[in-house]
């Protein structure tokens, strides 16, 4: 924990595989805003995913480490958390399943965000499968994580209406675009209650 701008601020921790858009997102909200939390650590299962140039750049911890592969490689990220007097651990397009024994030592305190109106469509593919359902209205979704796919207890959940021009590339960057919006916003919600 850290005091910014006299206002004590809780540390998290994000864990990405890909471009880091949600990132992005949630390290600029945390440093123009009034916020419960700044971004102290960045975990990545993909060695080349960009989301890491984004933290270096930003000057943020950063590690590529596989931590589904092994519980040794577990413990390293569990060692990193406790260093960094991790609060809460954000999964921002973080494309695999956590270990179970990661899960309960962190219940309650690892939250995702999910390009689908849960607990419609989880998994993968979400855009494709929508339009092909002709669903009228997609979203996204920020959710506990718990043992299960998707699973875990709604925080928060954001429509959009989609229209007969629609294709998935559309509906893709209109709920990125409100998943920007939301995430950084309900990760101060959850650690108020924390």
């Amino acid at each position: 924990m850290k005091k910014l701008n006299g206002k004590i601020k809780h540390n998290i921790a994000v864990f990405i595989s890909g471009r880091g858009s949600n990132l992005k997102s949630i390290i600029n909200y945390s440093s123009k805003r009034r916020t419960l939390y700044r971004v102290k650590v960045v975990i990545s299962n993909k060695q080349k995913a960009a989301g890491l140039l984004i933290a270096k750049k930003k000057g943020i911890k950063s590690y590529y480490i596989d931590l589904t592969k092994s519980k040794k490689l577990g413990n390293k990220v569990l060692n990193i958390l406790n260093k960094n007097n991790i609060k809460l651990v954000c999964l921002a397009g973080f494309m695999k399943i956590l270990p179970k024994y990661f899960i309960k030592l962190y219940k309650g305190k690892i939250i995702n965000i999910h390009p689908s109106l849960l607990p419609k469509y989880k998994g993968l593919n979400t855009h494709k499968r929508v339009i092909e359902n002709n669903e009228k209205y997609t979203g996204c979704t920020v959710h506990y994580v718990n043992n299960f796919l998707d699973s875990g207890k709604i925080i928060f959940q954001r429509k959009v209406k989609i229209t007969q021009k629609d294709n998935k590339r559309s509906v893709e960057k209109k709920v990125l675009k409100i998943e920007h919006k939301i995430y950084p916003k309900t990760i101060d919600k959850v650690l108020s209650n924390l």
